[in-house]
């Protein structure tokens, strides 16, 4: 009978969805601020900085959950008890009995505590441990000192104890005999006991908490059922459990306040907690933004307005309770209202993610904001963070490497949230101190810093990745500012080169002009209608179109020119080229266009990268037809039809093209031949191959005549441990590298062979049977013709990854890395999952000289997709990763040449072009003015420091015209002498001629 009502009622109070008269709250604005901030913004990224040197760092737990010794010296059953004994199935026969033990091990979790440098640390009384049936008489004597000895130790070594009076372990009796916090009689009870607490702890406690998320207590213990007491189906019973909870926390407060703060001086609040609330599309239109301010509301709001506002419900809940809630007095207002000292927040994982969804509405994980909304709702009160984490799987022991990239966002969103916005936060609680039993998962779930082995007897806490991350966030206070953090001034030298990237340049042989194609004459409005009229039997003769006459080239130009490059990297198409895959058929046409693009570009000094073959994922992954059809990288005869190509493409095109690349990115064409490790392995060895047989006839052949470079472009994306406390991530960071980079570096630029680390992790897993895969062999003949065939090293970088170490089975190339890779939730990222990290570009450039020696490098592709209108994603892209270029280039002294950015245009949509596609007529997008800038600055430089490369040629070229100013007198007395002897020379010989001259 009560189940629609629950559903009408309850679910409005959690989702607020109806749009209704609200009273007027700030907290609005975090939303409508959110819409029109840029997540590049200054004060959104991820911030370096440190919190205040009196901020408290601390860690929590809950009684129920850890202590254990449930029926032990004299501890009363609570409803926890109860429901997890009473409930087998549903907690998979499982309770908290013993759980973590706490009761025994106290000193070990002080231990745990003073190993992560905590300042406070928050923890429960269990209610009925102090007096096992509810009401306050004599305590319980061994509950007593447990709680005694405990704050006593804390102090001793300069833990400050946050105690919770309530953390949802109610005594059985109280529950069985009034009916638990239905009952209004709770409401004294509770302050009997927490007025014992004060009068005996109170001395040595400085912050208290009432009661912990009293929203969850009513929602959960009598709502939903899934906590206890686990009753369903009553609504009304919720909103007089919450009327109950308020009036609970208020009496215990004034108690507080009257009886104990003038001798105590401490701090009273309850915890209250929510996630933030987002629209479910990100839609932050003004309906939308009432929907999540009124969701808030009636989660956070449920408790906070009563007692840190007026001392009522929000008006929505009061406008959608069709009279359920009850209501306060006047009086009871205003002994509701200002009872907290400050507010004690919970930030913890989604207890309401299903009900969030039906209502177009999401939770997030920005604490920020949820915090701002607090600030701007409730008069900017002091917060005190007494709850946040998140959940891990029961199976993760100790490297909890997911928890690690959770917990600095939220510590970060905090700092953030002092620095940028001012929010009073003056201590935040990790939670938990160890692993315990997580309420309705049991022990499905972990939260702790400290793993805890629930099966043994030692229940030994080890410390996880997370607590060494979070002992050093405490040394350090925060994020001190780092120097990859750092701006940097400077130019680049006068012979670096700039450029732009694109893929395989497409060919458009249709010129703009009819004197080209049609031999026919035309005579002009003869009729005067302005019209073109062919005149019959007459046929002109036609000729060959020009490269101006070429509109497709003229419009590629005119982009290339806007960028103020002096360098334009491009593909060839081999298919078009070569049809048939060798030489049998040669379209010339094409390669005319293609000397075309080469000399026009060079008319405006511009110089061509040319790659001979650059790979797609469709069409036949570029190749001609028929080299596709028989087996195309697997067969060894594709790396000789590649070998002739390039020839062609030397002698026909050679003389102008100072930069060659052979193949875009093998490291990545070879994942497309994926059936086994053996193809993949297989189509890397035979792309070597082509390129260095390429090279060496470059180099025999074509070098001294045109004085060219050939080298080949590897896709080289950076990687980090994504658990920097785990030597197995360092570890597999190396292998990505290895199997990424060295793959095809090694054997170019120092031994002729595949890496010895691939080889031996290979032999590795065929030892332990997790694969069969091999590399292919490279004869002494292929060892000679590989070794140094390459005259520079070419990246294309975009991105950093962070890796995880992860065993795998089975005999293919991605699983002989035995590792995955993720990212961290702090990095920007782009629409296609970029992240974007400036400074990997630095680290990838640097592991190639530690590697290589200093090697000539180019950056021949770096970009990021943005597809929004203004282009600030890809404005703040360029700008930190060419500093981070010019870090390696000035700081570490790294022989970088040249950067290209990819690309020039978008193919349709937009993404990763600086110009829109031409469906979009190719208008310019906001970077192209930013990078054009910084080419003509040739980079960064500060006021004093601009240097112009042309002043700089000027001067070179003026320094023999001081020399001649210098010795100007002596210059003109010599150039006299020399026409003084010029002059008698010729006076003799003349004279020499008549004498001889018969008469």
């Amino acid at each position: 009978m009560y189940s629609l009502g629950l559903v009408s009622h309850l679910a409005f109070a959690l989702l607020c969805v109806g749009l209704v008269a609200c009273e007027p709250g700030d907290g609005r604005s975090v939303w409508r601020r959110m819409s029109s901030l840029n997540s590049l913004n200054e004060t959104q990224l991820f911030l370096y900085d440190t919190f205040p040197q009196d901020f408290l760092w601390g860690a929590g737990t809950a009684a129920f959950q850890t202590e254990g010794a449930w029926d032990q010296d004299g501890k009363g059953p609570s409803i926890w008890d109860h429901f997890t004994h009473s409930q087998h199935i549903r907690f998979g026969n499982v309770t908290a009995d013993s759980s973590s033990d706490s009761y025994t091990l106290w000193h070990n979790d002080l231990a745990a505590l003073q190993h992560l440098g905590v300042q406070t640390y928050g923890f429960s009384i269990s209610w009925p441990r102090l007096f096992p049936n509810g009401t306050v008489g004599a305590a319980n004597k061994k509950g007593l000192e447990f709680y005694n000895r405990l704050i006593d130790s804390l102090k001793k070594v300069n833990i400050e104890p946050i105690v919770t009076l309530y953390h949802w372990d109610l005594p059985l009796a109280l529950q069985l005999k009034n009916g638990g916090w239905k009952s209004e009689s709770l409401v004294e009870i509770f302050n009997d006991y927490a007025a014992f607490c004060f009068q005996t702890f109170g001395d040595r406690v400085k912050y208290w908490v009432t009661i912990h998320n009293p929203y969850l207590i009513a929602w959960h213990g009598y709502g939903t059922g899934m906590h206890a007491p686990g009753e369903t189906g009553n609504s009304e019973a919720v909103f007089a459990v919450v009327h109950n909870l308020i009036k609970a926390h208020a009496n215990a407060w004034h108690t507080y306040d009257k009886h104990f703060r003038k001798l105590q001086g401490g701090f009273v609040s309850i915890a209250l907690g929510s996630h933030w609330i987002v629209p479910g599309k990100g839609d932050m239109n003004p309906v939308n933004v009432e929907r999540c301010q009124q969701s808030m509301e009636a989660v956070l709001g449920w408790f906070a307005a009563p007692i840190y506002g007026n001392g009522d419900y929000p008006a929505v809940l009061k406008n959608k309770s069709h009279g359920l809630i009850p209501f306060f007095t006047e009086d009871e207002k205003k002994h509701i209202s200002g009872t907290a000292d400050f507010f004690a927040f919970s930030f913890g994982p989604n207890n309401f993610r299903s009900a969030l969804a039906k209502s177009g509405q999401q939770a997030s994980l920005n604490m920020r904001q949820a915090l701002n909304w607090i600030k701007l709702e409730y008069n900017k009160p002091r917060i005190l963070i007494v709850e946040t984490g998140w959940f891990t799987d029961h199976k993760v022991t100790t490297e909890d490497t997911t928890a690690i990239y959770l917990m600095k966002k939220f510590i970060n969103q905090v700092l953030q949230a002092i620095k940028h916005d001012g929010v009073d936060v003056f201590g935040y609680t990790a939670w938990s101190l160890v692993d315990g039993f997580e309420w309705q998962y049991a022990y499905n779930s972990r939260r702790g810093l400290f793993y805890v082995d629930m099966n043994s007897k030692e229940k030994t806490r080890i410390p996880k990745t997370s607590a060494l991350f979070y002992k050093q966030i405490i040394k350090d206070r925060g994020f001190p500012g780092r120097e990859i953090n750092q701006p940097i001034r400077g130019q680049f030298p006068c012979d670096f080169q700039w450029g732009v990237s694109d893929s395989t340049l497409q060919v458009h042989l249709t010129p703009s002009s009819p004197q080209f194609t049609d031999p026919n004459l035309y005579l002009w409005n003869i009729t005067g209608d302005g019209g073109l009229h062919k005149i019959s039997d007459v046929k002109l003769k036609t000729r060959s179109a020009q490269c101006t006459a070429f509109s497709a080239i003229r419009n590629h130009l005119h982009l290339v020119r806007k960028l103020k490059v002096d360098h334009y990297r491009f593909g060839l198409n081999w298919s078009l080229i070569l049809p048939n895959g060798d030489l049998s058929a040669i379209n010339t046409e094409a390669l005319t266009y293609y000397r075309c693009v080469i000399t026009e570009l060079r008319k405006h000094n511009i110089k061509s990268l040319v790659t001979l073959y650059h790979p797609t994922h469709h069409h036949h992954l570029g190749l001609p037809v028929s080299l596709h059809s028989a087996g195309g990288w697997l067969n060894r005869s594709t790396a000789h039809a590649f070998r002739d190509y390039a020839d062609l493409c030397f002698k026909e095109l050679g003389e102008w093209v100072g930069l060659w690349i052979t193949v875009n990115e093998p490291n990545r064409l070879s994942h497309a031949y994926n059936a086994s490790s053996s193809d993949t392995y297989t189509a890397g060895h035979n792309l070597m191959m082509a390129h260095a047989m390429a090279w060496q006839l470059y180099d025999k052949h074509y070098r001294v005549r045109q004085h060219g470079l050939v080298s080949l472009s590897l896709h080289a994306d950076w990687a980090e441990p994504a658990n920097p406390y785990l030597p197995s991530h360092a570890a597999a960071v190396q292998r990505f590298l290895q199997f990424e980079l060295a793959w095809f570096l090694e054997p170019i630029f120092r031994t002729g062979d595949y890496p010895t680390a691939m080889h031996h992790y290979l032999r590795e897993k065929n030892i332990e049977g997790l694969s069969q895969s091999t590399l292919p062999h490279f004869t002494d003949k292929e060892k000679k013709i590989i070794r140094g065939a390459a005259d520079f090293v070419a990246l294309n970088h975009f991105t950093t990854h962070l890796v995880i170490h992860q065993r795998q089975n089975g005999s293919r190339y991605e699983h002989d890395r035995n590792g995955n890779l993720m990212s961290d939730i702090t990095w920007p990222s782009s629409p296609l999952g970029l992240s974007v990290v400036p400074w990997g570009i630095r680290r990838v450039l640097n592991w190639v000289k530690a590697n290589y020696g200093n090697v000539a490098l180019y950056i021949t592709a770096n970009g990021v997709d943005d597809r929004s209108y203004t282009d600030e994603l890809r404005t703040f892209y360029i700008r930190h990763y060419i500093e981070e270029v010019l870090k390696a280039h000035q700081q570490d002294n790294v022989n970088i040449k040249g950067y290209y950015i990819w690309k020039l245009q978008d193919t349709h949509v937009p993404q990763f072009g600086l110009f829109s596609s031409h469906y979009y007529k190719s208008s310019s997008k906001a970077s192209v003015q930013f990078y054009s800038q910084l080419v003509t600055s040739n980079g960064f430089p500060s006021e004093k420091q601009v240097r112009s490369c042309e002043d700089e040629d000027k001067q070179k070229n003026c320094l023999l015209c001081a020399m001649i100013l210098e010795r100007k007198p002596l210059l003109f007395f010599g150039v006299c002498l020399l026409i003084i002897v010029a002059l008698c020379i010729s006076v003799l010989l003349i004279y020499q001629r008549k004498r001889r001259k018969p008469y």
